[in-house]
């Protein structure tokens, strides 16, 4: 069971300690599930995992497209690997690999991508991963998830030990706010229902999910009553929840920390057009590359924030009611 959270502050717990956490548990309830990091041990916080299974964990260097080859191979004979690094590594750097190796080849390899989107902040525009989504979606079979707190990764790790196949998460490192009450369960690929409402359908993920609450909460009191969808499963996406969305708000807006092309809002956009064709705006980075900054000044900068999505809000209802 989901449980909604009535207040969402920051957690003090960092995503990437969630993560590894989690991966600890995994390890303990299987002992086939390994570690392989590129020389980000630290940046991805798992020092505690490597420490408490020295066997089970493997530091590469700089090395991501080996990597990604070891991590394949150690699924081929019979192992559950977790392959650790910065998102653009993970998706742009080896792309090849991941295609050939992992997903072409049927293999069980789980890929973690930290500092997606906007979260890279002072590594810059060369570490800034919009474009990941977009380039996992396009490998067949591959499965994307982009947990939204530190509960959801929770839950999210030990299924992907648990699930066979290539799967591809994208997290912040640092704290994010608390969506979620501990003890929540979630279903990868079923979109989870934050908070309900008639007039329009947001539709987030990841670290976008908070914004779309601030945004709601803004609607709210301007007599707009938004539906709240986590979208966390972004591959395979819940068409089912889509397609009732559309007939019930008949208006949507996708928030993502990503490039609007190929991302969420592509997945969206492909979903209704193919379904039940509905207004759409989508809140994202529009095509642009990365730069060095502040979290917060980033968000601003690329338009990721609640009041953005109010003005998209206001954009496709006045789509909805020219119909």
């Amino acid at each position: 069971m989901v449980k909604v959270l009535s207040s969402h502050e920051i957690d003090t717990v960092e995503m990437r300690d969630a993560y590894c956490q989690a991966l600890i548990e995994a390890a303990k309830e299987d002992p086939r599930v390994v570690m392989i990091n590129c020389d980000l041990c630290s940046s991805m916080g798992l020092k505690p995992f490597a420490e408490l299974f020295p066997k089970k964990s493997f530091n590469v260097g700089i090395q991501e497209a080996n990597g990604c080859g070891m991590a394949a191979g150690m699924s081929a004979a019979g192992l559950i690997p977790f392959f650790n690094t910065f998102a653009i590594f993970a998706t742009r750097r080896i792309c090849d690999q991941v295609f050939l190796s992992c997903a072409y080849a049927g293999l069980n390899v789980k890929i973690i991508g930290g500092d997606a989107g906007v979260s890279a902040t002072y590594n810059g525009g060369t570490h800034m991963a919009f474009e990941d989504i977009g380039i996992m979606r396009s490998i067949p079979t591959m499965t994307i998830v982009e947990p939204s707190d530190a509960v959801m990764m929770k839950d999210l790790v030990s299924q992907l030990a648990k699930d066979y196949g290539v799967f591809y998460m994208r997290m912040p490192r640092k704290n994010m706010a608390k969506i979620y009450e501990p003890g929540s369960d979630f279903k990868i690929g079923q979109a989870t229902l934050v908070r309900d409402g008639n007039d329009v359908t947001i539709i987030a993920s990841g670290m976008m999910v908070i914004e779309a609450i601030k945004a709601a909460d803004i609607l709210l009191s301007q007599g707009i009553l938004a539906r709240i969808i986590d979208m966390f499963t972004i591959k395979p996406i819940d068409v089912d929840c889509i397609v009732k969305c559309a007939k019930e708000t008949g208006a949507f807006v996708t928030v993502e920390n990503s490039n609007i092309i190929g991302g969420l809002g592509s997945a969206v956009a492909e979903t209704l057009i193919e379904t039940f064709p509905t207004p759409l705006e989508r809140v994202g980075v529009k095509d642009q590359f990365g730069e060095v900054g502040q979290q917060d000044e980033l968000k601003e900068k690329f338009g990721l924030t609640a009041p953005h999505i109010v003005e998209a809000v206001k954009r496709v209802l006045a789509r909805k009611r020219s119909r």
